[in-house]
């Protein structure tokens, strides 16, 4: 019983070689589904890192950072017409990973100063965007 089993599943599989006929893929297609910007930019400004930069150690921030930078190619995706204010928020991550505040784990100073300047731009894009 087996074998009849292998040999069918084989020679359904032989049956297939040698045809002209060039197989189809069909890949699914991706539905544009819910806007998932306003859920991001909620959720990011519920981090203690935007509620309180200057009080939170840039070094325990990386991951909203990190965050947030993903949340401004979201931006530019869902919203063309926000492309200057991804930009904005772009400007002090940029800023905070080239005076690798990542590594510093006191808070406060320029890097405090930098996370309180992405949570300005957090606050502008996210009223612009809630409507």
């Amino acid at each position: 019983m087996r074998t009849k089993a292998i040999l069918l599943a084989l020679l359904l599989v032989l049956s297939g070689c040698g045809s002209n006929e060039v197989p189809v893929t069909v890949k699914p297609t991706r539905g544009e589904g819910p806007d998932v910007l306003p859920i991001k930019l909620k959720a990011l400004s519920a981090d203690q890192c935007y509620l309180a930069p200057g009080a939170e150690s840039p070094k325990g921030c990386q991951k909203y950072v990190t965050e947030l930078f993903s949340a401004a190619g979201t931006i530019r995706k869902r919203r063309p017409d926000l492309s200057s204010h991804a930009d904005a928020l772009e400007r002090p991550i940029a800023a905070f990973r080239t005076a690798n505040c990542q590594d510093q784990a006191a808070p406060g100073g320029p890097c405090g100063q930098t996370l309180g300047d992405m949570a300005t731009a957090l606050t502008s894009v996210k009223s612009l965007v809630d409507g």
